[in-house]
């Protein structure tokens, strides 16, 4: 039961830093793309792939607003749950 455990938990481990380098590597795809010009383009970039968030938004505070609000997306998705609705 004991060994279950530990491989489940290195399963999902596993997965959510496998995840996590998706989202990063979709951020910087569209980061460099879009914004590889811009001020502060290689400091937020260690940011992104140093996860910390925090510091991403901070070095993209000048940046384009459009560009700036759908890289921060990119980079720390809502769940589901959380995304609000379009609808009117």
């Amino acid at each position: 039961m004991t060994l279950r455990k530990l491989v489940d938990e290195a399963r999902r481990a596993s997965v959510d830093r496998d995840r996590q380098s998706q989202t990063n590597e979709r951020a910087y795809h569209f980061m460099s793309t879009v914004a590889g010009d811009v001020a502060g383009f290689e400091e937020a970039s260690h940011a992104l792939f140093a996860n910390d968030a925090a510091k991403v938004q901070q070095l993209t505070e000048a940046w384009p607003t459009d560009v700036r609000d759908y890289l921060r997306y990119l980079a720390c998705p809502l769940p589901l749950a959380e995304v609000p609705s379009l609808a009117p």
